[in-house]
């Protein structure tokens, strides 16, 4: 990667799922986490060129993100659902209200690892479709090649639609 724009381009294609996943795990706030990842990138596009890429993109992408989130959650805290989204972010031993329709849900966490799929999977979950529209969008960075990739399944069952024979009785 010569040119430092086709370099961030390139990183930015291949992690911005990734780290939107994460931070909206340990944010647990969807507009925050992706706000965070954008001005962690628009950081990167600054520091970069000159600078330097970092080992790990990635996760310099992930904490500075991280960083800004929340920074900006302790300059909002004085609205009351910002201080529980920070408070969330420094007490691990808060426990969210039971939601008794979404508690299946809580299962998926410690079955799948790694947290892009895991958000694709929550998103495209019964339960969370008509809340969240778009969310398996978010956790591939709008790729959708990556849920078949993630999946194991064949391309041409998520790009193409419906395998052949599908519904059919």
């Amino acid at each position: 990667m010569g040119d430092p724009a086709d370099a961030l381009a390139e990183i930015y294609r291949r992690e911005v799922g990734r780290c939107t996943a994460t931070l909206i795990r340990v944010l647990g706030h969807i507009d925050l986490a992706e706000d965070a990842v954008a001005e962690a990138f628009a950081i990167a596009a600054e520091q970069w060129p000159t600078k330097g890429i970092p080992p790990n993109p990635g996760g310099w992408i992930i904490t500075t993100a991280r960083n800004r989130a929340i920074d900006r959650l302790r300059r909002e805290s004085k609205r009351d659902e910002r201080h529980l989204a920070a408070h969330r972010i420094q007490s691990l031993a808060m426990d969210p209200e039971p939601d008794p329709e979404l508690d299946e849900l809580d299962a998926l966490v410690e079955v799948v690892p790694d947290d892009q799929l895991r958000l694709t999977f929550l998103c495209c979950h019964p339960a969370l479709a008509a809340r969240s529209p778009g969310g398996a969008h978010t956790a591939t960075g709008g790729r959708t090649k990556d849920l078949g990739n993630r999946s194991g399944l064949p391309r041409p069952r998520i790009d193409d639609g419906p395998a052949p024979g599908a519904g059919q009785a």
